[in-house]
């Protein structure tokens, strides 16, 4: 789930326990150029005071004049359709062509606030939650969702799916793996570091990230990866990478990284060879891990590897100039090891 919803829902939550009225709105269907996608969500307070978004800004001024004048006084939720005439378009600023639907759900007293507060406690174990919300009645019910499911509303229920949808395993819990968990942390992902090393594992403090001792083909396999799950290795030592790799390479993982220079890189995929890992697994690892962008400091460095895990999530193939491996060899030296320059020979 993206941590701007958890936010949404958040506020709901404490605009509730102040004994406020709020609406919550969940775009629920997109057609042609929308400017935010299925399953945002916005929060609006009886006095005017907003959280989140549906629309980028183009539509949240109507939204509000209208709670005002008629939401604020029901109980029912509501569907409602933005942009379908050119005139609407222009008048919402919505792009050429873009229409939304929205769901708006008035929310208030004990009976919501329940209701959120438990979907945040469940959220905050890490649980997958499908929210279903009756139209006619607004009753809402909470249930476990599956891990392929997907927001779905058909006119009289609208279930939406809240948790964390993908999950990042990093190997090694060095500095650039504190950046880069923090930027996974804010894209939604459900982070776990994994590093035996005592010396690293024992310093490491990063709130809502796990961190697990045990070795990394072990935590890979408990882990039970699948298509919305990524891996990236950021150890610099073959013992712990490679036996990351060996194993993530014949899971679903949409996305499987390793940190090191083209020649290293050129040495591990030798090296993984000979733990039968065929050509075609070997085709999924990114290594170098990131896209050229002229990394040179662990923020920098954890900027360009989040950038092509999430190309590889939304399918999106980067063109040769941002591929690292396409980079120049003396920049990539620097960029890819700046943290450890003296292992990126040897590794």
């Amino acid at each position: 789930m993206d941590s701007i919803d958890v936010a949404v829902l958040q506020h709901a939550v404490d605009w509730l326990r102040a004994g406020r009225r709020v609406v919550l709105v969940t775009v629920t269907r997109t057609w042609g150029s929308s400017p935010r996608p299925v399953g945002s969500m916005l929060a609006m307070r009886d006095d005017g005071v907003v959280s989140g978004s549906v629309s980028g800004g183009c539509v949240e001024d109507d939204l509000m004049d209208r709670a005002r004048r008629q939401l604020f006084a029901g109980e029912r939720p509501e569907v409602a359709t933005y942009g379908i005439s050119a005139e609407e378009a222009l008048r919402f600023g919505l792009p050429c062509g873009g229409t939304m639907e929205l769901v708006i759900e008035p929310l208030w007293g004990d009976g919501s606030l329940a209701g959120l507060v438990d979907l945040a406690a469940q959220l905050a174990q890490g649980a997958l939650i499908g929210r279903e919300l009756d139209i006619a009645s607004g009753r809402t019910r909470l249930r476990r969702a599956l891990p392929d499911e997907q927001l779905r509303f058909d006119g009289r229920t609208l279930v939406t799916v809240h948790g964390p949808r993908y999950r990042l395993l990093i190997i090694g819990a060095g500095d650039l793996s504190r950046f880069l968990a923090t930027i996974a942390c804010g894209l939604g992902y459900q982070v776990t570091v994994c590093d035996p090393r005592e010396e690293y594992a024992d310093a490491w403090s990063l709130p809502n990230v796990s961190i697990v001792r045990s070795m990394p083909d072990d935590t890979v396999l408990d882990m039970r990866l699948d298509a919305h799950s990524a891996v990236v290795a950021l150890t610099h030592d073959p013992k712990l990478d490679d036996l990351a790799l060996i194993d993530a390479l014949k899971t679903d993982a949409f996305y499987v990284a390793a940190i090191g220079s083209r020649r290293n890189s050129d040495r591990r995929r030798e090296r993984l060879k000979l733990f039968d890992v065929s050509d075609a697994q070997l085709g999924h690892l990114s290594g170098p891990a990131g896209i050229f962008i002229g990394s040179r400091t662990p923020p920098e460095i954890a900027v360009s590897i989040a950038a092509e895990m999430t190309a590889a999530k939304n399918g999106v193939s980067l063109p040769k100039t941002l591929q690292v491996a396409q980079a120049k060899a003396a920049h990539e030296d620097v960029s890819a090891h700046a943290l450890c320059p003296i292992l990126a020979e040897t590794v």
